[in-house]
């Protein structure tokens, strides 16, 4: 039985060759496209799921009066809150960005010669980390590994890269960072943490390092006891089943009656929901975007039920030629049942070429998707998480359902209707006429909506990459600040420098900066407020920035009011100096009414300070955000040192600039960005996706086209008599393809009317989560529109020139 099935349904896909084509084709872009994105999706959905602990891990966060969020808290909080509290099995702080610097490495032997490294993936932990967290040791034991000062674990590829085939526990390293230079002891290598985590480091230095004062290099903000600088994230365990939410209460209970005039509060999130959220209104911190993972979720399934939207369209258009084989079927004894079955084994059949055929394309285009992603992505990764079965689930269902109504429809009717010819199918083909009416338009309207996004998309990423900021980016290169050296010999080397760049002739100005736009701030701070006022309950935040003397030269900033730090300030640093810049953003918060009102005036923090200038406001951070209020401390060394160039002979001065900067600073490697490049990054989510929307839009377009091809095929051949007629009695070639496009141009022009305001809906709502906005265009819709009417004329348009230029004597021999 199943063998007949089986040859009657290949002979039919063979008799019917064009329709298969298509239907493989479209099924097999849909499924593969499909399978692309879940990969996405479960890779999202897999981040930290891995850790044993997961269940009973939470982050702390610090809620602000302001709406501000901070990730980053005090040092001193961990260790109070498992001190206070039974609740508490154990707590971990991570300080990542703050250990990043250079380490360098002794002699390791005969072929392995002393290094020195750059490293970016660098953070201080406690000696919990390995206990908390799930990352394997290869080396070491987890609960003693980093919990000594000056002890370090590597990541295995590290502990490679640094001493190769040996042993890496007890070798040494120095590590040369913002503070200063210290020698460190490994004490473990664990396996290269997994992409699918959020923590991804690849040294890890002890904590209890910075508990000495001697190792922070005069950084009192940093020590471990402290309350004011916030630079660590604080993890919590909780022990047995007890509640987070409970806790979170206590501890702001705590917190109130150490502090009653500190109206933040702390939150505590649960690592589970650290990467993607509850929700896509989740007020927490995220690493990741869900409304992103929805979002290509949802475009997934819309491309693969158009697909499957072809495949009922042409199979409801090709039953007609197959209702009367089902109608000698019958009569000669088959049953409905078996009918049906026949017809969904066709379907199935069919959606297994399709995806095995989809498998093949994802084979052959997975490095370029992955580079794409910027993920190592694979099918294996897609069926390693349970979402997976959901996936499967959803093609066998959409396989059953899109063979179904054809199997169910056709062997329905009475035998004696389906072999009185084709007037008696004409109820059930006004049925099935409606019904690719409905898909058509559906399928185009889905191809509407994301054109049109494709275009805003792409007109928001121009509106902020051409925007002006208020700053001049073009031409200024950033080089990173030494790291390795004596301090004193450093700042003799760094004077030598300034006068070596200052005479070359294609330096127009340069800076030594602690903030570069695009990038961090020097740190954050609050409870800064007006010589006398009472001090800052709500904790209002200010983003602080070490500048020099030319910082605003370089960079063409603006004064709203007041004058620039002088070469002596900068020389003294804001500590001494007792100067502060503002831009109009601080001096509004902090109730100046305008520019001219904060100049001279004091403002304290810890001391007084003057502020002598109000900086034009400028957007620091990419245009997804409001401009916030900074305040400019003056110092001579920041860290990177910018130069506006001249743009001719790059190369060249390149070069000769990396010679002076290694004469100067012996060790140091010579890393360089540009200011441009570098805050063009901050729009690659928002470029993301606007290729995903346009590679979707071509897909659904190119899909939806084929069945419209498929479609019209079948038309013309179903109406090859009526054109020939049409032709003897004189019809002109144009009024032919007039009379065949006629009903799928309507079809297309319904869809966009329907599509246009879902899209502007949708996009509009987009919009509003951006600080600067472009606006929604008439073009952009017309557009859309246009273009979609253009792809179908084209395609129905084939077609109807073929059987327009047919001899009408061959048309009325064929009927």
């Amino acid at each position: 039985m199943l063998k007949s099935y089986l040859k009657i349904a290949l002979r039919s896909l063979h008799k019917n060759r064009l329709f298969s084509i298509i239907n493989v084709a479209g099924l097999a872009l849909g499924i593969a496209a499909f399978m692309l994105i879940f990969e996405y999706v479960a890779f999202e959905k897999s981040v930290n799921v891995f850790h044993t602990n997961l269940p009973s891990l939470y982050r702390m966060l610090e809620d602000r009066p302001s709406g501000d969020m901070y990730v980053q808290m005090a040092p001193a909080v961990g260790p109070l809150v498992k001190k206070e509290f039974s609740e508490v099995k154990a707590y971990c702080r991570v300080a990542d960005g703050a250990a990043n610097g250079i380490v360098t490495i002794g002699s390791r032997g005969k072929n392995s010669p002393a290094g020195t490294f750059r490293e970016e993936r660098m953070a201080y932990a406690d000696g919990s980390f390995f206990s908390l967290f799930t990352f394997p040791l290869l080396s070491g034991n987890a609960a003693s590994a980093i919990a000594a000062p000056n002890t370090v674990a590597l990541a295995a590829s590290t502990a490679k890269k640094y001493f190769g085939p040996e042993n890496a526990v007890g070798k040494t390293l120095t590590v040369n960072n913002q503070f200063g230079k210290t020698l460190y002891t490994v004490t473990a290598v664990f396996a290269d943490m997994p992409k699918n985590s959020d923590l991804e480091f690849d040294i890890i230095l002890s904590l209890q390092t910075l508990a000495n004062p001697a190792n922070l290099n005069g950084n009192g903000w940093a020590r471990l006891d402290g309350f004011d600088g916030a630079y660590v994230t604080t993890f919590l365990q909780l022990a047995g089943h007890s509640s987070g939410k409970l806790l979170e209460s206590k501890i702001n209970t705590l917190k109130q009656k150490l502090d009653a005039q500190d109206k933040s509060k702390y939150l505590l999130q649960p690592m589970s929901t650290m990467h993607l959220g509850t929700s896509t209104d989740d007020p927490y911190v995220t690493a990741g975007s869900l409304s992103f993972v929805y979002l290509l979720s949802g475009i997934a399934v819309l491309i693969l039920v158009i697909a499957w939207f072809n495949y009922i369209n042409l199979s409801t258009a090709a039953s007609l030629k197959r209702a009367r084989e089902v109608g000698v079927r019958k009569v000669v004894g088959a049953g409905k049942f078996q009918l049906i079955g026949q017809f969904l084994g066709e379907s199935f059949l069919l959606n297994i070429i399709g995806f095995a055929v989809a498998i093949v394309l994802v084979l052959c285009i997975q490095k370029t998707y992955n580079d794409f992603t910027q993920k190592d992505l694979s099918l294996s990764s897609l069926f390693a998480q349970p979402s997976w079965m959901l996936a499967l689930a959803l093609l066998i269902l959409g396989a059953f359902l899109s063979g179904s109504y054809v199997a169910f429809s056709v062997t329905s009717l009475p035998p004696v209707q389906i072999l009185k010819g084709m007037s008696g199918l004409k109820l059930n083909a006004g049925k099935e006429n409606w019904l690719r009416k409905v898909l058509v338009v559906a399928q185009f309207s889905v191809s509407v909506i994301l054109i049109v996004a494709t275009l805003v998309l792409y007109k928001q990423l121009q509106f902020m990459q051409n925007k002006d900021l208020g700053f001049k980016a073009e031409q200024r290169l950033v080089i990173n600040g030494p790291d390795l050296g004596d301090p004193k010999l450093l700042e003799n080397s760094s004077a030598m420098l300034d006068h070596q760049i200052d005479a070359l002739p294609y330096v127009k100005a340069f800076s030594h900066t602690g903030i570069v736009p695009g990038n961090y701030y020097s740190f954050n701070a609050s409870g800064i407020v007006k010589q006398g006022e009472k001090a800052d309950r709500d904790k209002k935040g200010y983003a602080m920035g070490i500048i020099d003397d030319r910082y605003l030269t370089v960079f063409d900033i603006p004064l709203a009011a007041g004058r620039n730090f002088t070469v002596r300030e900068a020389e003294l640093a804001w500590e001494k100096s007792g100067k502060l810049m503002v831009n109009e953003a601080a001096a509004r918060q902090l109730g100046f009414s305008s520019p001219q009102k904060a100049v001279g005036a004091l403002v304290s923090w810890g001391q007084p300070f003057e502020i002598v200038g109000v900086v034009k406001d400028y957007n620091h951070q990419g245009l997804q955000k409001a401009i916030d209020p900074i305040i400019f401390m003056p110092r001579r060394s920041g860290g990177r040192l910018v130069l506006e160039v001249a743009a001719a002979n790059m190369p060249k001065q390149l070069r000769e600039l990396e010679a002076l900067y290694k004469a100067a600073y012996p060790g140091n490697p010579f890393e360089y960005f540009f200011a441009d490049q570098k805050y063009n990054e901050q729009y690659n989510t928002e470029r993301q996706y606007s290729q995903v929307f346009g590679i979707a839009s071509l897909l659904a377009i190119f899909i939806a086209c084929l069945g419209l091809f498929g479609l019209a095929s079948f038309m013309t051949e179903q109406r090859t008599k009526e054109i020939g007629v049409r032709k003897v009695l004189g019809a002109s070639i144009s009024g032919i393809l007039a009379l065949v496009s006629r009903d799928f141009l309507r079809l297309v022009i319904i869809s966009i009317l329907i599509a246009c305001p879902i899209a502007g809906y949708l996009m509009k709502n987009w919009l509003a989560d951006f600080a600067y906005q472009t606006e929604l265009s008439w073009w952009m819709f017309a557009s859309a529109g246009g273009l979609v009417i253009l792809i179908a004329l084209l395609t129905v348009g084939s077609q109807s020139l073929k059987a327009a230029l047919m001899n009408p004597v061959k048309s009325l021999r064929t009927e």
